[in-house]
This record gives C-alpha cells, structure tokens and sequence, in this order.
C-alpha cells in the first residue's frame, strides 16, 4: 500500500480513476514523436488530403484524379498516390485486361479518415481560411 492510500481513505480508488485520465487526456508531446502531428504533416503536404477527398465516390484512374486536381503534374500526383498507398490509405488495383487499366480506392483505413475530414471540412468553412478570421484584440 502506498502513502497516500494509508493516511486518506479513497485515495487508492482516486489514483486509479486518476490514471484512466490521464491515460484518456491527450499529452503534450514533442512533434517528432507525436503520431497526430505526423498524420497532420502528412495529409498537409500539398494534394494528399484532396486526393483522398475525391476518392470518396469510388476508385478512380490517374486521369480522372488529374481533372479533378488542376494544377497537379502527373508526376507528383503519380508520387502522391504512390505515399498515399504506402501509408495504408489508398489500394491500388490494375485491371487484368488490355488496356492496362490502373485505379485508386480508399482501403477502410482511408474510410475511416473521412469523416474526421468531413468535421474539418465544416470547421473551415466556419473558420475560414487561416489569419482572416484572427480574434480582434483586447482593449
């Protein structure tokens, strides 16, 4: 028995509800080795998050992703879905028939991620975009 738990009853039941907390209370954390702070770095860099928004609907082939995205190279689009399939959110599925077709789908860890990009997707529209909605100064 510990110190605290001789000299106040209850304090035994308080150190385990205390440890439940704190175990269910997010923890500051260096951003190296904050996993949030990875995922939010990653889904940031430029195209990743976009293209797993339009991959909601359904698989979809390079071109299609490349008209919905103007503005992206082949190549770095053709990078981004390669790290997007690396980290485990996207499939990437080649049809067996001529001509080679190759398509893009969510894997249900790429699921699961929508609707935390929808919630932020509806906090941004509130928000607007970053630095125009500042809080006003205290007189």
């Amino acid at each position: 028995m510990d110190d605290i738990a001789r000299f106040e009853p209850g304090a035994a039941q308080l150190s385990k509800r205390e440890a439940v907390r704190r175990a269910e209370t997010p923890a500051p954390r260096r951003p190296d080795a904050c996993v949030v702070e990875r995922w939010l770095g990653f889904l940031g860099h430029r195209w990743n998050a976009l293209i797993v928004w339009h991959l909601r609907g359904g698989p979809k082939r390079h071109g299609a992703l490349a008209e919905l995205l103007p503005g992206v190279a082949p190549k770095v689009l053709a990078e981004r879905l390669d790290g997007l399939c690396r980290a485990g959110l996207l499939v990437r599925t080649e049809a067996a028939a001529f001509p080679r077709s190759v398509r893009y789908g969510l894997t249900d860890q790429g699921q699961a991620l929508m609707p935390i990009l929808d919630r932020l997707d509806v906090w941004a529209r509130s928000h607007g975009a970053p630095g125009t909605n500042a809080p006003k100064p205290l007189r």
